[in-house]
């Protein structure tokens, strides 16, 4: 019987003590009433990763943000912006701490669905009754700064602070955020909620040829070989697609290259800022500072795309609907899409990225799924098969790019240990020259 790796720190029971209240939104949509509980998604925890608790925050090196991005293929911004993962098991058989543990998880997991679910369909409707997606993002961006400025204001959440090579760092990750999420919301804007996730599941793609091209970075054939699904089964979705538009897909495509870009380009910022990036950067106030940069930057580009044609759109707009409302749900939309990616880190301290590989790609599905219902945009039996072959080559894919990273880990770790052995004597060399190479 093998005994579990000892572990130096104590095992502390993390009690969530949530500071900011539960936050009801309803929303009136197809007759029906949706009611969004986003529940401690401003918490302070005792976990170190997610929220310092010295009393004097130490600086927080490139390494811990560098290496700690996740290897599965996810939403791209957690690979953007790192996120140290940890999870805790219950001992000596705590049935109850295990089920609260697993309880957590799965209201992470609820509330990220929601989140993204509602988040989709709310831009979907108000891109439709005021179409100018760079002003919505760019809206968007400032709800999501505005949110993070006031936890930093009240306490609720220690504020950061950069250095000068931590906000040249972030300042390029913040283009590429900014690059990625107004395209996406060109393409939400132009074609379907569907048919633009159907071409955003070809995420891993381009991060694959963009890791090799530009950081040479690369993975096992087999890997490779789980992308053939993805990009045949999007392909064969295009082809019968009912509401297919060029310029949906080719701004989705964009979406995808500009993520893919801001996953490269910020590990290699981190790696290259020097020695350290500034205090108090955990996950999620990382995530917040580099939305704010995003906000700055789209600022030009909504001025100079839409800045001029805006007022009269916003006229049109209020022909459908009250300038009140409409103001509702643009604040509404930005903080939805600030808070699903802070749930998302939630769930990723709580479990393996793998489970968390496979959550990302349900939630593509049920996106897809809860679109149709919603708007009625039918999608033809081919559609539904290339869907389907693309969503699931993306899982295999994420499942794969885990399990070879994490075997060739174990096996350099196995060959280090042969080096750092260094037998004194013939038979202790016979030994490691045996298990070097496994006779």
């Amino acid at each position: 019987m093998s005994l579990p790796p000892y572990n130096p720190q104590p095992q502390v029971n993390q009690k969530y003590t949530p500071k900011l209240m539960v936050i009801p939104a309803m929303l009136k949509h197809s007759g029906g009433l949706l009611v969004i509980l986003l529940v401690g998604t401003s918490a302070v925890y005792a976990d170190p990763n997610i929220a310092p608790v010295a009393s004097k925050p130490a600086l927080v090196s490139k390494s811990t943000l560098a290496l700690s991005v996740p290897a599965t293929e996810l939403d791209q911004t957690s690979r953007a912006i790192g996120v140290v993962v940890t999870k805790t098991f219950p001992r000596g058989g705590d049935v109850a701490a295990g089920f609260a543990a697993r309880l957590k998880v799965g209201s992470y997991f609820a509330i990220w669905y929601i989140l993204n679910i509602i988040y989709n369909i709310l831009n979907k409707k108000y891109l439709n009754v005021i179409p100018a997606p760079l002003t919505v993002g760019c809206l968007q961006f400032f709800v999501g700064s505005l949110y993070s400025i006031l936890l930093w204001m009240t306490k609720l959440r220690p504020a950061p602070t950069l250095t000068s090579q931590g906000r040249r760092a972030v300042n390029k990750v913040g283009f590429y955020h900014m690059s990625g999420q107004e395209l996406s919301m060109m393409s939400l804007g132009a074609g379907s909620v569907s048919f633009t996730h159907i071409v955003k599941a070809l995420e891993p793609f381009f991060s694959a040829v963009v890791s090799a091209i530009f950081y040479g970075t690369w993975m096992h054939p087999v890997v490779y070989a789980t992308l053939v699904p993805v990009v045949g089964g999007v392909a064969y979705a295009c082809l019968k697609e009912r509401s297919f538009s060029w310029l949906a897909f080719w701004t989705a495509m964009g979406s995808n290259l500009a993520f893919a870009l801001r996953a490269v380009v910020s590990k290699s910022a981190l790696d290259s800022a020097g020695g350290e990036l500034g205090e108090n950067l955990t996950s999620v106030n990382l995530f917040g500072v580099v939305t704010i940069y995003a906000f700055v930057q789209s600022i030009p580009l909504f001025l100079l795309c839409e800045g001029f044609s805006f007022i009269d759109l916003w006229e049109k707009a209020l022909t459908f609907t009250t300038s009140s409302e409409l103001v509702r749900g643009l604040i509404l939309s930005g903080l939805l899409h600030y808070l699903n990616n802070e749930v998302m880190y939630l769930a990723l301290s709580n479990v393996h990225p793998v489970t968390l590989a496979v959550g990302n790609t349900m939630k593509r599905v049920f996106i897809v799924v809860a679109s149709v219902l919603v708007f009625r945009n039918p999608i033809s039996v081919q559609a539904a098969i290339g869907s389907a072959v693309g969503i699931g080559g993306v899982l295999l894919y994420s499942l794969a790019k885990q399990y070879y990273e994490e075997l060739e880990k174990k096996k350099k770790k196995m060959e280090a240990e042969v080096v750092i052995a260094k037998p004194d004597n013939i038979w202790g060399l016979l030994v490691a020259f045996f298990q070097k190479y496994r006779i």
